[in-house]
């Protein structure tokens, strides 16, 4: 009996310590609803850390009062998603992170399945659990549903969300493979590598970051997989409403991420198509009153056309062929969603 005791124990001990890093900002009523729920993980060998990104709401005091066993990190400017994370993921020390966002509710079992997958394969480095709508928990959630791809312009979409159309979750994405990206709503990383590949570029502040850098983990031949094993429940928008900023950064940040990571022969013609399908997608929103879309729009392309040099010179060493990258569809889903009407992701894919 006390073989398997102590069995038991060096197993305990030997499991990976799994840093999950909150970053918050004015985040108070999120972190007193969902962070039991971090509490209660099953996981053993565990840290949870609140990285605050210089709220001004009560989110600290509502930490020391309530949750005084936990630890925090304190900004004291609001860097992004982006920088906030390379900030606070800098101090920490673990076999993982995992970057969890703050309006999230877990499950108790949610980390162990995650783990064991990443463990079984030294070139998975990161990884997505299925993510669903907390206030729909029948429906896929916009950030992540089950794991990340593009198609061949660069647009991203998800198993069970296309778009702005969520699926129904019936268990049609419960399959363990690897993607194009992983949500960094609830995002799992090996450590070394996030700090190898420098973590997120910090020019982005926020939005499409994560895919950014799976796309650059990607160039250096590791793996990047879903597993719908582990579930967990998202709000969405909990941080950065939507509106013309947040309409600015996705199509900014999405021509940057092209501009860095495509190889030459791509560039030249992908990132012109892409400028022009933007821009009907703003006039297309002008024409129905959006002044704001229109320009959030035009002023990403300004944006991105200012800084073309800037990030020409940070382009990453080995730009291989997109379509050799796992998670691309080599097809328009602009073409297939917006024309031809298709909105799941099994259909997109054919």
């Amino acid at each position: 009996m006390l073989t398997i005791i102590f069995a038991i124990q060096e197993k305990k001990l030997n499991n990976p310590l799994v840093a999950i890093v909150i970053l918050n900002y004015n985040g108070s009523e999120y972190l007193k609803k969902f962070l039991p729920f971090v509490m209660a993980s099953t996981y053993d060998n565990k840290e949870i850390i609140v990285a605050d990104n210089a709220s001004t709401d009560d989110s600290l005091i509502v930490l020391k009062t309530n949750f005084p066993q936990i630890k925090v990190l304190v900004n004291h400017q609001n860097a992004g998603f982006a920088g906030g994370y390379n900030w606070a993921l800098s101090l920490v020390e673990a076999d993982y992170y995992v970057l969890l966002n703050s309006d999230v509710e877990v499950t108790k079992s949610w980390i162990e399945p995650i783990i064991e997958l990443m463990e079984s394969e030294a070139k998975i480095v990161a990884c997505q659990p299925k993510i669903l709508s907390y206030h729909n928990k029948h429906l896929f959630e916009y950030a992540g549903a089950s794991g990340g791809y593009i198609d061949y312009l660069g647009y991203p979409f998800l198993r069970g969300r296309v778009f702005d159309i969520l699926e129904e979750d019936n268990n049609q994405y419960n399959d363990t493979i690897p993607v194009f990206w992983a949500s960094g709503a609830a995002m799992f990383i090996k450590s070394k590598i996030f700090k190898e590949c420098k973590g997120f570029d910090e020019r982005f502040f926020a939005h499409q970051e994560e895919i950014d850098l799976c796309w650059r983990m990607q160039l250096k031949g590791y793996k990047i997989y879903v597993c719908p094993k582990s579930v967990v429940y998202h709000i969405g928008a909990g941080t950065l409403p939507r509106g013309g900023r947040k309409v600015y950064l996705n199509f900014r940040n999405n021509l940057w991420m092209l501009t860095k990571n495509l190889p030459v022969h791509e560039k030249i013609w992908k990132l012109p198509f892409r400028f022009l399908l933007d821009a009907i997608s703003a006039w297309k929103g002008l024409i129905a009153g959006d002044t704001s879309f229109f320009t959030a729009i035009y002023h990403a392309h300004i944006d991105v056309i200012k800084s073309w040099f800037a990030f020409t010179k940070t382009t990453s060493s080995n730009r291989l062929p997109l379509h050799t990258l796992e998670g691309v569809h080599n097809k328009s889903i602009v073409w297939k969603h917006f024309v031809k009407g298709i909105t799941t992701f099994k259909e997109i894919i054919k």
